[in-house]
């Protein structure tokens, strides 16, 4: 397929699939991905702004408010336990994960103590701000913003489930980079707590340099030095470090080295999840990498290959050319069926990788 009908067919599969409370769907077709994330919706947001869909990306910023209001009182109770040093209620003392389409808390065997999406969503919100224009969203969001940075503020350092819903028991520098990204995109919107905000995201981003890096890369947990795809988020998109500082440049290195196989890049090395294969989301990611870092190149080979493994769905989380745990494989497909497709999140990554090379605007 070549590049312009997969933009517009990625538009429509994300205009289609979201929900008329805003919310947008993971995968319509994979029962363990009929709910909604505020992590993959606000970067589903994100691709709408960029293809120029601010009403969609708008409705569902006013469905991650309809989530926080809904569970205001959970946030609060969850922050004075903190601070006053109690965590009796375990994971379901905090915010959760995933929700329905109406915005209810879903219980089940997925960590539910998460905090990179409420980073992110708040990062999101600045970036719709300032893709469209809508400065009038963030009065209307305030007080949603106003505690979902408290209770970042209040929980940072806390063990959390990581962005793959693994390891709640450890700390993530990319779950900390997405919450430095959403306290540092709220600094222009509160001007009167810039240097509290500012200080807050300084103590992250310098705790993330301190402890979350070794042999000069930025490493998957606090106790696991290996490499993670997600750490491309602590650059891209949230600014935790600069694409060219050389600690993300050796991290991109260990990427590639590790994780690449053609343009397809793995989670991390020890991946077993539907056999461990290539995502296209996080090939989008590396290709946004490399548009930043003056190799379009390989960007544009990156976009082609994910458009050739659009299936007639839609384009899929995974695909199984090269898998990291084959014999890990079946099993997955037993008990849940075949990989999700279509996901609506790789769709997202396809359309802001294809935003980032100008192409959105030729389409």
């Amino acid at each position: 397929m070549t590049t312009a009908p997969l933009i517009e067919e990625s538009i429509r599969m994300i205009l289609q699939h979201q929900a008329e409370s805003g919310a947008y769907i993971a995968s319509p077709a994979f029962r363990p991905y009929q709910y909604a994330w505020l992590r993959d919706g606000t970067f589903t947001a994100y691709a709408m702004n960029r293809a120029g869909q601010h009403d969609s990306a708008r409705r569902f910023y006013q469905w991650c408010d309809g989530v926080v209001q809904r569970y205001a009182d959970k946030a609060r109770n969850a922050i004075a336990a903190v601070q006053a040093g109690k965590r009796s209620g375990g994971n379901e003392l905090f915010l959760h994960t995933r929700y329905t389409l109406d915005g209810a808390e879903v219980a089940g065997e997925w960590g539910s103590f998460q905090l990179d999406g409420y980073g992110t969503w708040l990062w999101g919100l600045s970036e719709h701000v300032r893709l469209s224009g809508d400065k009038g969203l963030v009065q209307e969001l305030r007080p949603s913003i106003l505690l979902t940075l408290d209770y970042l503020r209040t929980c940072w350092q806390l063990p959390n489930f990581d962005c793959w819903e693994e390891w709640g028991d450890r700390q993530h520098p990319a779950t900390m980079a997405a919450i430095y990204g959403g306290i540092q995109a709220m600094v222009e919107h509160l001007p009167e707590r810039e240097e509290e905000l500012t200080q807050l995201g300084e103590s992250i981003r310098q705790f993330v340099f301190t402890n979350g890096t070794a042999d000069g890369q930025f490493i998957k947990s606090l106790g696991e030095s290996a490499v993670d795809a997600s750490l491309l988020w602590i650059s891209l998109p949230f600014g935790l470090a600069k694409v060219e500082d050389p600690v993300m440049v050796k991290t991109v290195e260990a990427i590639e080295r590790e994780l690449l196989s053609g343009q397809g890049v793995h989670r991390y090395a020890a991946d077993t999840y539907y056999g461990g294969g290539q995502w296209l989301l996080l090939s989008a990611w590396l290709g946004w990498y490399y548009v930043q870092t003056e190799r379009r190149t390989e960007a544009h080979t990156i976009l082609e290959w994910i458009a050739s493994q659009r299936r007639p769905a839609g384009l899929p989380e995974q695909v199984q050319a090269h898998l990291l745990s084959p014999a890990s494989y079946p099993p997955w497909v037993e008990r849940e069926g075949q990989p999700a497709v279509p996901l609506l999140w790789s769709h997202a990554m396809y359309l802001v990788l294809a935003a980032e090379l100008h192409l959105l605007e030729e389409s």
